[in-house]
């Protein structure tokens, strides 16, 4: 039940992995011993065993109850608080989820973009409904978030009145300080803590991940369990046949060769918002100081008839990153006809996920031949034990390639321009020189 790698298409010589082993150990010995950039950042690297139990129980225990009580539950949150746990939730649940009269509560997602059109339709669509929320924030002031859960706190105590929305709204924040935090003492709310020494992009496995995964209906415990694995198996790793050193290494050869840009890949479409969750975690962490490798996802066969032009015959500074999986639960069989006016007989009474599968082989060599590297991460089975494997997979890899390209993998200062800009184009108090400085540049 391991994640394995190919790497024979990513036209990358055994030397050249062997050439970069003493500085993986350098990179592994500074994550474990703390002592490289972001040190502070390190919770998650050891969280799948040294996260807390109780709080673990309480999650359990609070997601049966919304399970049990609410129609639509509503999950605030932007960046990190968000993306890891609708991954894990799109990936699991069947399609059309929401469509579906059995599948209860309906997930909703909300904070996540500033559209007053979505908010309004969402609430529109809700109000009517038996209302539950969770807002994820570790201040309780980041703008999307925080003007999401006003729209939403109204909307609760308007319906059920303060005392009753007050066992209806869920706060994941920090555990001493914050906006929000003192919101939540203050109107006691139930809150669940966002650790200090864990960034958003690196929180799934935390209660910011958990408690939306559990309320759609998923085993956290296989999912905590998966994390687990994978970091034991990472720990014991003695060479560069272990996947997750061997795909640090690998897109780190790729990016001194003048790969900048890495493509994940899914032929599953429910995976496409795992990919949005790697964007965030690779884009952020290695995005800085001029470097990085620019994350980008195509979701095959779909977007072989819009980008698959581009990475076929464009510019040849990219390679991708394939997700497949060995097992897929289900299937539909292709029927034949009558008459054969779509030249399909010869594929009659296949599955269509045999098809895929040739569609994704197919792609693959056309692209190695198009001189577009190609890495294949294979993982057995979709499920959230998988799922928990593959976060921390990742997490560990970005960590490791991070220290490889010489950043910082654990801050993101770029991200708080736009945040300036926008409060000082807002009138937002405090910002007042730079709305006169922005105003000289329209």
């Amino acid at each position: 039940m391991s994640i394995t790698i190919d790497t024979k298409h990513g036209v990358i010589r055994e030397e050249e992995f062997l050439g970069l082993w003493s500085q993986i150990q350098d990179s592994e010995k500074a994550l474990k011993g703390k002592t490289g950039a972001g040190a502070d950042y390190l919770g998650w690297l050891d969280y799948p065993v040294s996260y807390d139990k109780g709080e673990f129980q309480r999650i359990e225990k609070a997601a049966s109850f919304i399970r049990s009580k609410c129609e639509a539950f509503i999950i605030i949150g932007i960046g990190g608080s968000y993306l890891g746990s609708k991954a894990m939730i799109d990936a699991l649940s069947p399609f059309f989820a929401n469509e579906r009269d059995e599948v209860q509560p309906k997930i909703y997602f909300a904070g996540q973009n500033i559209s007053g059109k979505y908010h309004d339709d969402l609430i529109r669509l809700v109000k009517d409904k038996d209302v539950m929320i969770n807002v994820i924030s570790k201040s309780g002031t980041t703008t999307e978030p925080a003007i999401a859960f006003r729209l939403f706190k109204n909307l609760l105590e308007e319906k059920y009145g303060a005392e009753g929305a007050r066992d209806r709204i869920y706060v994941t924040t920090d555990a001493k300080k914050g906006a929000l935090k003192e919101l939540a003492m203050a109107q006691g709310y139930e809150t669940f803590v966002i650790p200090d020494d864990v960034g958003g992009r690196y929180s799934v496995h935390t209660a910011v991940g958990l408690l939306p995964i559990a309320v759609a209906g998923f085993d956290i415990k296989d999912f905590m369990k998966g994390a687990k694995d994978q970091m034991e198996e990472t720990d014991g790793a003695m060479d560069m046949t272990d996947p997750c050193y061997r795909y640090a290494a690998a897109r780190n050869i790729l990016y001194r060769k003048g790969k900048t840009m890495e493509i994940m890949v899914n032929y599953q479409p429910e995976m496409a918002m795992f990919s949005e969750w790697w964007k965030q975690l690779f884009g952020e962490s290695e995005g800085k100081d001029g470097k990085g490798l620019f994350p980008v996802s195509v979701n095959n066969s779909t977007d072989l008839h819009s980008l698959g032009q581009i990475v076929q015959e464009g510019r040849r500074n990219m390679f991708e990153t394939i997700l497949v999986f060995d097992e897929v639960d289900r299937d539909t069989i292709i029927p034949t006809a009558s008459e054969d006016l779509d030249g399909l007989d010869y594929i009659a009474g296949s599955g269509m996920n045999h098809v895929n599968n040739k569609a994704f082989l197919g792609t693959l060599m056309a692209h190695v031949d198009g001189n577009v590297p190609n890495l294949v991460l294979t993982i057995p089975e979709l499920s959230a034990y998988m799922l928990g494997r593959l976060v921390y997979f990742f997490e560990r890899a970005c960590g490791i390639s991070g220290y490889l390209m010489g950043v910082n993998p654990f801050d993101q200062p770029g991200v708080e321009s736009y945040k300036r800009n926008m409060f000082a184009l807002l009138g937002k108090p405090g910002y007042e020189d730079l709305a006169r400085e922005l105003e000289g540049k329209k």
